[in-house]
């Protein structure tokens, strides 16, 4: 017998021997068993499958608004269908240049309109991943284009967020806070941020008091002095006697903190016009929630005879 016949023998008897043991199976177990057997498998591995499933939460950058915390942005270039386009930027630190990008809305189309918040329509953040560089820079729009556009310079090398700030016409209450990283290339040293309550700044010595802990709303002082005696000649910007961002260490996730008075609430004439107070500082408060514990990085930005400074903080939230 050659080696042909030899395999067909052996897969003949194969093929009888499962047949068999097919039917003494049948024979044995009735089809209404089996059925049985069938059905519990499927609902076993079934709610099995539910079980062990995580729950899925899905949500916008604003994290922690769903859970009642405080809302924070800057985490995604995209939120509720509207999203920040690319970013053309200066490529070289210490050279001036034009940054510009546009804001799409859920339709696809750029966007251009926008609502005013604080005295502008769009208020644009910039900074290094270490905290380091700050700018808080104001875009002018094209409207027939969308396009919006600001000189920069960057101070050093490195990667920087920039983050969008702005609330979509007819849509009051949404404001919503875009980010998207740019390279820039030249020397990149680290700066250190260290714990820091206090600043100086062009000749101004600058603190901030209160309690900062996680998921809690608490207010916060920042005090201005100059040669040491306070400063009462604080000026409007944006609406207020000083402007705070707050930006966690790591993530730089955007945390909005808000003012507790401005200027147009400190009275109004008789026939209903507001007005400031003749002095304001050396103080300015602030309500602040930051979500999480750990680090953040604060940057308060004021206004005295005409020139607005920044001054720099890192808080621990508890």
């Amino acid at each position: 017998m050659n080696t042909a016949s030899r395999l067909l023998l052996f897969a003949t008897g194969l093929i009888l021997v499962f047949g068999l043991m097919f039917l003494a199976g049948r024979a044995l177990v009735p089809e209404s068993t089996v059925a049985t057997w069938t059905r519990q498998a499927e609902e076993s591995s079934a709610a099995h499958e539910e079980t062990m499933a995580p729950e899925l939460h899905t949500g916008g950058s604003h994290e922690g608004a769903e859970a009642g915390g405080p809302a924070i942005g800057g985490l995604s270039l995209e939120e509720d269908g509207y999203r920040l386009g690319p970013i053309e930027a200066p490529e070289q630190a210490g050279k001036p240049g034009e940054l510009s990008f546009r804001v799409y809305g859920p339709e696809g189309k750029p966007l251009t309109d926008f609502a005013v918040a604080h005295e502008k329509q769009l208020h644009l953040i910039a900074v290094r991943s270490d905290g380091s560089g700050f700018q808080h820079l104001h875009p002018e729009p094209d409207n027939p284009t969308g396009n919006w556009s600001v000189p920069v310079t960057w101070p050093r090398g490195g990667t920087y967020r920039v983050f969008t700030d702005f609330t979509p016409a007819g849509e009051p209450g949404r404001n919503l806070v875009l980010g998207r990283n740019t390279e820039v290339a030249g020397k990149v040293t680290p700066v250190p941020r260290p714990l820091s309550s206090r600043d100086t700044v062009d000749g101004f010595s600058v603190s901030i008091d209160g309690k900062f802990e996680a998921g809690e709303s608490e207010p916060l002082t920042v005090t201005v002095t100059r040669g040491g005696q306070p400063e009462t000649r604080l000026q409007p910007y944006l609406g207020a006697y000083g402007h705070l961002v707050a930006l966690r260490e790591g993530d730089l996730a955007y945390l909005h903190v808000h003012a507790e008075a401005g200027p147009e609430e400190h009275g109004s004439d008789e026939g209903g016009h507001s007005h400031a107070e003749p002095e304001a500082g050396p103080e300015i408060r602030f309500v602040a929630e930051p979500p999480t514990p750990g680090r953040y990085l604060l940057y308060l930005d004021f206004k005295v005879e005409d020139r607005v400074h920044t001054a720099e903080f890192v808080l621990e939230a508890k």
